[in-house]
């Protein structure tokens, strides 16, 4: 199979709520295609290379949490446009040095396919290196979070299982959520949407209308 192939060639990279770009991959666990993830979530994620330091460090950090990813039915896909054999020679690195075995696929993307067409590769720059682009897909295959962090810093992965959550929250209750919420906080009521609407919250005795607490499913898993 090529190492990297999209459906269609798209104008420019994904938004928000737009469904994920098709791809198909040579990983260090094998094949993987978008298809494939279906019914569950997906955080594909890019670096800018193989043996750097903080790639290195977030990998490590991406499998010591890559348990709490799967209880919230999340699988997790590295990228980068390194050769799949650089890249088990990585994971095998890792694994020497650290104790740390990679338990997600890292796929291959010579051709810069993929990290172009999701706008991994910053046409400004003077080299091919993949920004540290994060991507989560839902079940359904919408993009519901994308995010750039700069090569020199390295990603939250907190963060990350933060939002996952609150994702799930909002799927799950309507409730949207606030700043800071972890599983186990309250979640907002969206903003209401006519006067009547408005008033009634007022009459239900909040401190304010526009923000008002509800209990939250709390699907997520706490740190």
């Amino acid at each position: 199979m090529p190492p990297a192939t999209t459906v269609m060639p798209p104008t420019r990279p994904p938004r928000l709520g737009e469904p994920a770009i098709p791809f198909a991959l040579r990983t260090t666990l094998g094949p993987r295609s978008l298809d494939q993830y279906r019914g569950r979530w997906l955080l594909l994620f890019s670096h800018p290379a193989d043996f750097t330091p903080v790639c290195t460090s977030e990998f490590i950090a991406f499998a010591r949490a890559f348990p709490r990813f799967q209880t919230l039915g999340c699988d997790l896909l590295g990228l980068s446009v390194d050769s799949l054999f650089a890249h088990l020679a990585w994971v095998q690195a890792i694994r020497q040095a650290f104790g740390i075995d990679i338990p997600f696929p890292v796929a291959e993307d010579l051709s810069m396919t993929v990290a172009a067409a999701y706008g991994m590769i910053h046409t400004q720059d003077s080299n091919t290196a993949t920004v540290r682009a994060s991507f989560l897909i839902d079940p359904a295959g919408i993009i519901r979070l994308l995010g750039y962090y700069p090569m020199t810093t390295g990603r939250s992965v907190e963060e990350l299982l933060r939002v996952l959550a609150a994702l799930q929250e909002t799927d799950a209750s309507g409730l949207s959520t606030p700043a800071e919420w972890r599983p186990g906080d309250d979640g907002i009521l969206p903003p209401p949407v006519t006067v009547a609407e408005a008033r009634s919250r007022e009459q239900a005795g909040a401190p304010a209308w526009y923000y008002q607490s509800r209990p939250a499913r709390s699907c997520g898993v706490r740190s």
